[in-house]
């Protein structure tokens, strides 16, 4: 008898224990739970984003390396025209008894004019270059650049005593990249067959400059000129116009053409695999003057990484100089003042994953809700640890939807992915419940959850519109599912 009533629990033990019970089976303790949960998977969901833009800077810094080797993203500019002249300068100096003296020197200038009017015409045929799993989008390119030069007014230079070498004047044009060019570039001046070439002298205009001798042996810039050029480059084709009336007409093989700067065309067909756009610009706009002297360092500068949308073009200012309308101020140019044709990828498999994993807390957050009331209403209890099973499940799709997307593309990636989670969260569930309609009914769920998402994803312009009416009927659907349960019988059921 008395070790019979040693093995019974006390009252205090009994209470403890039925605490305990009501306290795990409480609805309340649940939420809070579940709501914990849904905190703690923002941790691996972040983990995720991370590895997106880990691989995503991966494929940048391989697209880099592409066209560092094939060609960057190229910058036409020009032509100008620059006629060397001479000036006596006087100086003040100090001799050796430490008087006062003037000393005289000649100082070698050029004379800028820019042309009349420039027409640039190019046909663009853009392909991909692939190296491992990466790949970005590189071109071929064949450049017409035709126009003609007015005089010299010299009336709007501030220049005196100055003997013009006519002789010894130069054509210069601007190409960002030299290593995209396939074949040395042709100038035909007035009927006389020329070719461009590295610069010797201190002229910097463009980033990178080529120069043509022209004889003006005659003392008149007034003609008319021709260039060919062949170029390669990547994702990018820009033309900074520079003449007081500059028409661009760029045309290619490309589907979905991106076109920025400061200019957007006038006249643009696409459609199919090809496109044409046609720009018509005055020369108000620009930041340098029809002619003028003494400035002969870059006239525009650009972020190298602004082809690859990694960071905004800069906007430095330059010193003011004289010009044909006295002093002006002398700006330089950035990409807001070109013209600029990007050769965007069909697909980006990292932006579109990255757009889809912005939404993975709430799918966690709609299926945790889901569950929960499939388990109140089908009365089949669902343990915790088996909630975060399948919150890691979840957040694992968007591991293999990056992984895959990297060898098949988004489209397939996410159709594979998503079957993979469904089935798999869907037969946990059934071995939980021992029930096929309630694994049914939550594969259904799930594959809702998936579809709209993936709608989200192909919209553009409606995609907020359309996210926010489905986030109402699905909060709609919820609201309506929880008057069908008595909450209170629970509380006083434990």
């Amino acid at each position: 008898m008395e070790n019979s009533k040693s093995q019974q629990p006390s009252t205090r033990e009994v209470e403890q224990q039925s605490f305990f019970e009501k306290l795990t089976n409480s609805i309340a303790v649940k939420l809070v739970t579940m709501l914990i949960l849904l905190l703690f998977l923002l941790i691996p969901m972040e983990w995720v984003n991370g590895l997106i833009a880990e691989r995503h800077d991966r494929e940048r810094g391989v697209e880099r390396e592409i066209a560092s080797k094939w060609g960057e993203s190229q910058v036409l500019s020009g032509p100008i025209i620059g006629v060397p002249y001479t000036v006596m300068r006087q100086v003040g100096a100090v001799d050796e008894n430490g008087r006062n003296k003037t000393e005289a020197y000649l100082d070698k200038d050029y004379i800028f004019l820019a042309a009349k009017n420039t027409s640039f015409v190019s046909k663009v045929s853009p392909t991909y270059l692939k190296r491992g799993i990466y790949r970005t989008v590189v071109y071929q390119a064949t450049a017409q650049i035709q126009g003609h030069f007015d005089e010299i007014d010299f009336s709007k230079l501030e220049i005196e005593n100055v003997e013009l070498h006519w002789e010894k004047a130069k054509m210069f044009i601007g190409l960002s990249d030299l290593k995209g060019l396939t074949t040395t570039p042709k100038l035909i001046w007035e009927g006389q067959q020329l070719s461009f070439g590295m610069g010797n002298s201190n002229v910097h205009l463009f980033e990178r400059t080529l120069e043509a001798d022209i004889d003006l042996s005659e003392r008149s810039t007034k003609g008319r000129f021709s260039i060919q050029m062949d170029i390669r480059g990547a994702r990018g084709l820009s033309v900074l116009p520079s003449a007081e009336e500059t028409s661009v007409k760029i045309s290619g093989t490309w589907s979905s053409p991106s076109f920025g700067g400061g200019f957007l065309p006038e006249e643009r067909q696409t459609g199919g695999d090809s496109f044409q756009a046609v720009w018509r610009i005055p020369g108000y706009g620009r930041k340098f003057p029809q002619q003028w002297t003494g400035f002969k360092t870059q006239l525009y500068v650009i972020d190298p990484l602004a082809a690859y949308g990694d960071a905004p073009s800069s906007a430095p200012t330059a010193p003011a100089i004289a010009g044909d309308e006295g002093s002006r101020g002398f700006g330089t140019s950035t990409a807001q003042d070109m013209v600029e044709v990007y050769f965007i990828p069909s697909v980006d498999n990292y932006q579109k994953t990255t757009r889809v994993a912005k939404y993975g807390i709430l799918v966690v957050a709609l299926t945790f809700a889901s569950l929960f009331f499939t388990e109140i209403i089908k009365r089949r209890r669902i343990h915790l640890v088996q909630y975060i099973l399948i919150g890691c499940a979840m957040v694992l799709f968007y591991s293999l939807l990056l992984a895959i997307g990297e060898h098949l593309g988004f489209n397939w990636a996410y159709l594979i992915s998503a079957v993979a989670t469904t089935l798999l969260i869907a037969s946990f569930i059934w071995g939980i419940t021992k029930q096929p309609r309630i694994s049914y009914l939550f594969s259904s769920i799930l594959t809702i959850f998936y579809a709209f998402v993936y709608v989200l994803m192909q919209l553009q312009d409606f995609s907020l519109v359309v996210g926010a009416v489905g986030m109402f009927i699905i909060l709609a659907v919820l609201m309506r599912l929880s008057l069908r349960i008595h909450w209170f019988q629970f509380e006083k059921n434990d």
